[in-house]
């Protein structure tokens, strides 16, 4: 594996044993320091909408600074946030833990961009796989955050005040493995001299399919996957059922990277992101069937798959539509309206699931999974079509 692959996979794994933790806890750490059961999720959807309205902002400074040095400095800026946090949970002041999210989203947003760099760090070829395999670094925070959270939640007098002090010493690895990186510099000469505006980068027919898949499969995905610990709790499920689901959730996510990238090389990047769209709607069709532990679990996991597919795919196909001197700009714009996605899921699934109930969320899940489906069928059509007529 190429040694910068290797190490981004690494932050990778950082970055998702701290997403982990904080899906497993933050929702039932809110629901008791919030004023209104409905607010609990609010922390996680501050976190995103930081990583929202930063994320254009830093893929430019990317472009300027390098990649290394901004994601060292966005992995310090979340150890901070950690800090924050902890201070909040001690405290029992849910709107200093709720502030502390915004320092942590601003980590997040950086890190978004560890998947480009690896594909810019490997042969045309080969950046499928590298995208795939940094995501794979996913797996070992599958079994870390979820189980540093249900070991920790007790073993200070405020619950998961251990959990999130752990964290700090997670953030600054990540920072210490982000100076180990030896990425190419940024060209003297590289500008946006001959650069396609940004409406025509956009409506790309490649762009927007892939941009849409990004977001919806994400924003499902979180959606889902941030009420699943609230239905659980309503449900009369454990903590540690709780946090078992959530990690082969997680294994789900980020185990098929070992492999998707070669899957898409086989057989097409757009029949795998179709095969993510079924295994989304899988998901909410095994939430509809009942709600004991053997039903999250088998429908986090069809989620976990579901989005691999559909976000390796999309982020290898969204690589297919601009030129190196165009990619901060068509790089920040797609990771902005990611997390636009996820900061309006993070708050509606809380909210929702309170108003209208699980199964109600779960329905209305796969309205915009078949939307993207749709999006996929028509987009592999058209790419047939001069085939079809040249025979």
């Amino acid at each position: 594996m190429n040694r910068n692959v290797l190490i981004l996979a690494l932050c990778q794994a950082m970055l998702f044993t701290g997403i982990g933790l904080v899906i497993s806890s933050s929702a039932l750490i809110g629901k008791e320091l919030a004023p209104s059961p409905a607010w609990a999720t609010l922390p996680l959807a501050m976190q995103y909408l930081t990583t929202m309205l930063v994320a254009y902002y830093f893929s430019h400074l990317m472009k300027k600074k390098g990649r290394r040095h901004v994601f060292i400095r966005g992995a310090l800026t979340g150890s901070v946030g950690v800090i924050i946090a902890s201070i909040g949970i001690w405290l029992g002041n849910f709107y200093l833990f709720t502030a502390a999210s915004l320092l942590i989203g601003v980590h997040t947003a950086i890190a978004q961009f560890y998947r480009f760099a690896a594909a810019e760090a490997v042969p045309a070829e080969l950046k499928a796989r590298a995208i795939s395999l940094t995501l794979a670094g996913g797996v070992f925070a599958a079994f870390i955050g979820p189980n540093l959270a249900r070991y920790t939640r007790n073993l200070m007098e405020h619950a998961f005040l251990a959990s999130f002090l752990s964290l700090i010493i997670i953030t600054a690895a990540a920072a210490w493995l982000a100076s180990r990186l030896d990425l190419p510099p940024v060209p003297a000469d590289e500008s946006h001299q001959g650069a396609r505006p940004l409406l025509q980068i956009a409506t790309q027919e490649k762009y927007m399919v892939a941009l849409l898949a990004a977001m919806v499969g994400y924003g499902v995905m979180n959606f889902l996957m941030t009420a699943t610990p609230l239905a659980m709790n309503s449900y009369g499920c454990s903590f540690p059922s709780t946090t078992w689901v959530i990690q082969w959730h997680l294994v789900a996510m980020f185990a098929p990277s070992f492999f998707t990238g070669d899957l898409i090389r086989k057989i097409g990047v757009l029949q795998v992101m179709l095969t993510g769209c079924v295994l989304i709607l899988a998901c909410a069709l095994t939430n509809l069937a009942g709600t004991t532990e053997t039903h999250f679990e088998t429908a986090l996991i069809l989620l976990g798959v579901g989005w691999n597919f559909l976000y390796v795919g999309a982020t290898t196909l969204l690589t297919e539509t601009y030129t190196p001197n165009e990619k901060s700009t068509a790089q920040g714009l797609n990771d902005t309206l990611v997390f636009a996605t996820l900061t309006f899921t993070s708050l509606a699934s809380g909210a929702m699931i309170t108003h209208f109930g699980w199964p109600t969320i779960n329905t209305y899940s796969t309205i915009p999974v078949l939307v993207v489906s749709s999006g996929l069928v028509w987009l592999l059509l058209r790419s047939r079509a001069p085939a079809s007529r040249n025979t």
